[in-house]
């Protein structure tokens, strides 16, 4: 669906700005997150370390919020 026209087929810049405005959020936080688990993982690993354990296999995370996994 294309967001710069209206239900007539009209430009409409409008409706294409604002669409790409709430993309670039989700993209914004999208990065939040990933740039957040990349800082906790070594911490994991770190930890898991410290007590003795070694990480042998992929980690998966769950954002509580959004319910999206992370592997």
């Amino acid at each position: 669906m294309c967001m710069d026209k209206n239900s007539e087929g009209y430009h409409d810049p409008t409706a294409g700005t604002a669409w790409n405005n709430m993309r670039r959020e989700e993209r914004r936080q999208e990065a939040e997150r990933l740039s957040m688990i990349s800082s906790l993982i070594p911490v994991m690993k770190q930890t898991a370390e410290l007590a003795g354990f070694e990480v042998i296999g992929r980690i998966t995370l769950k954002d509580k919020a959004t319910g999206k996994e992370y592997r």
